[in-house]
């Protein structure tokens, strides 16, 4: 019996170290930009010319796209300070929050911008099929359909 019972929890032990070994090791890899591009290119069956030149463009987009990022999070914590100073002293500079809103503004632009850049970028090397198809995968291509349908 005891036997019996040490191999059971040995066994559910062993397995439950796999599972969460297998699922931090994958759930890694998806969240890198290597991780994300070979999943695209399994997706888009892209060739080995089309996959280097997609990932040269991403690679080439990333230093930026994450400064913009940067800023992103730093706009929200400034939003996050001005909320709180507001309903713990009930005051308003409300020059301060159109110059917030004007800047929050400019940088989803830039955000947009650079985003619509890098897709029609790695569009333009994919065949039509292929390109329809990621434009449909691209959330954030969707306004681009008809740009690059046409």
């Amino acid at each position: 019996m005891k036997r019996a019972l040490l191999t059971l929890l040995l066994g559910l032990a062993a397995g439950t170290v796999v599972h969460f070994a297998y699922f931090a090791h994958h759930h890694r890899q998806a969240d890198t930009l290597e991780g994300q591009l070979a999943w695209i290119r399994s997706e888009l069956r892209l060739s080995d010319t089309q996959f280097e030149r997609i990932r040269d463009l991403h690679q080439a987009s990333h230093p930026r796209l994450r400064e913009m990022a940067a800023q992103v999070a730093q706009m929200h914590a400034e939003f996050t300070e001005f909320e709180r100073t507001r309903l713990t002293s009930d005051r308003v500079d409300f020059l301060e929050f159109a110059r917030f809103v004007e800047t929050r503004r400019e940088l989803n632009r830039e955000c947009l911008d650079s985003t619509r850049q890098l897709v029609l970028a790695s569009a333009e090397v994919m065949t039509p099929e292929q390109r329809e198809r990621y434009i449909r995968l691209v959330a954030t291509a969707e306004p681009l359909m008809g740009t690059l349908t046409n």
